[in-house]
């Protein structure tokens, strides 16, 4: 046997994980009972040295060895013997500071907490850099899809130009709901929540917030731009009906809740935002708590990934899958191989983020109207003077009174997201619209080879 071969053998790679909720349960589980196919694969194994938790009953449930749980975990990240730290606390603190202290130590980082990251990317990345360590976070967006490797090893040499995708699966589950039982969405959001796929608050999903702090990781990975969350344009899913999903239904479409991005002559455009997606688009078919991210780039052309966007296992399975890229960098004596940014050297024009309103597509209009003569000219009359054009409009039913509330739909052609939600507030300002209006994107099919 040769001596490298003797070394090898003799290894293990000594990792800790703070946080045993959820995903650290999951990933604990994978480690276990997969280990033996991890270390032929990696050629050494995986040894957990440390695990933190505020809470000693998860350690007692994961039978973790003596010595091994602790709820101290500024102590665990200063342990000599631990190579790798995986952060799945979740949060800004005291997340972000163990995650800095593990760096300052010398340690790589594994961490599936997109808040932070999405908050403090470029303290973090810089500091990984600083130190010379890595920072993996595949498990941050889309679960166990392995998009970050994707986007960052396999693409390296593409341009990407759009990335379009359906990245919370509470929110797609809850669509797809409403759209199979005709059931608005407070009742079906209550069944989410029964089964486990919506938190006891939802608002994180519902409104949008959690695919917009995926959404930021993704714009600086793909275009090179650090972005707020609270930059990217954002709606959630909460005023969507059950007629909104049938409608799109009959027009030939599918309602999504979309996370969107794109680059052009250095300009960047994002937005979370309810969109129509044509029935004939991948995305339209991705159903339940499944996610999906369809990437545009100039040599690939379209290409898509699917996949469970959460969960113990499938997050679990993209956390073991950065800890074991840490681990090959530790066994070869590579120092920061792979830049957390994903590139090593930074344009020095930096692009920006294009204006809001500048966006333009297509968009679908629901506006609850009371049931009088002159009605449907007055709203049509709004949105021609801001200068959108109208494709179709169709009244649904009629009320028993001119006291009645009727729902008007409007397909727009092309116009600005300015000039829509300028109108909206026009139009919601009429003495005949007796509810709030709602407003959905329409994106474009795609287009044959």
């Amino acid at each position: 046997m040769s001596g490298e071969a003797k070394t090898m053998e003799s290894r293990t790679i000594k990792i800790a994980i703070l946080g045993l909720g959820n995903i650290g349960a999951g990933t604990v589980e994978i480690l276990r009972r997969n280990g033996g196919l991890i270390e032929q694969r990696l050629g050494v194994p995986f040894e957990l040295v440390r695990a933190a938790d505020l809470d000693p009953a998860r350690a007692k449930k994961l039978e973790l060895l003596p010595g091994v749980f602790t709820t101290d975990a500024k102590a665990v990240v200063e342990d000599p013997s631990v190579q790798v730290v995986v952060e799945l606390i979740g949060g800004i603190e005291p997340a972000r500071s163990l995650i800095l202290a593990a760096m300052e130590n010398g340690k790589h980082v594994v961490t599936a907490n997109k808040a932070l990251l999405s908050a403090h990317w470029e303290e973090l990345v810089t500091k990984a850099e600083e130190k010379r360590v890595s920072l993996g976070f595949e498990g941050s967006v889309a679960g166990g899809i392995p998009l970050i490797h994707t986007i960052r090893r396999g693409l390296v040499a593409n341009r990407i130009q759009r990335v379009t995708g359906i990245i919370n699966g509470t929110c797609n589950y809850i669509l797809t709901r409403m759209a199979r039982d005709r059931k608005p969405f407070a009742e079906i959001l209550l069944d989410a929540q029964a089964h486990g796929f919506a938190e006891a608050d939802p608002a994180l999903d519902v409104e949008g917030i959690d695919a917009a702090q995926k959404l930021a990781i993704l714009v600086d990975l793909c275009f090179g731009l650090s972005l707020a969350p609270g930059a990217i344009t954002r709606c959630g899913i909460t005023a969507v009906t059950p007629l909104d999903l049938a409608m799109a239904e009959e027009l030939g479409y599918r309602m999504k809740l979309l996370c969107s991005a794109a680059s052009e002559r250095g300009e960047v455009e994002a937005w979370v935002h309810p969109a129509l997606v044509p029935i004939s688009h991948p995305l339209a078919s991705v159903d339940g708590v499944f996610n999906a991210i369809y990437l545009e780039d100039d040599n690939v052309g379209p290409s898509l990934y699917l996949g469970r966007g959460a969960g113990a296992l499938p997050t679990g399975s993209a956390v073991v899958a950065d800890l074991v890229s840490a681990a090959r960098d530790i066994l070869s004596g590579a120092v920061s191989r792979m830049p957390a940014s994903g590139a090593r050297i930074r344009s020095q024009e930096r692009g920006h983020l294009r204006g809001a309103g500048d966006s333009r597509s297509e968009f679908y209009l629901r506006v609850t109207v009371l049931d009088r003569p002159g009605v449907l000219s007055a709203v049509t009359g709004v949105l021609g003077r801001h200068g959108i054009s109208i494709a179709s409009v169709i009244q649904r039913g009629r009320g028993d009174g001119q006291e009645e509330a009727v729902p008007i739909l409007v397909v727009t052609h092309e116009a600005s997201f300015a000039e829509m939600t300028a109108a909206m507030a026009d139009v919601d300002a009429l003495s005949v619209v007796k509810k709030g209006s709602f407003l959905a994107r329409i994106i474009p099919g795609t287009e044959d080879p």
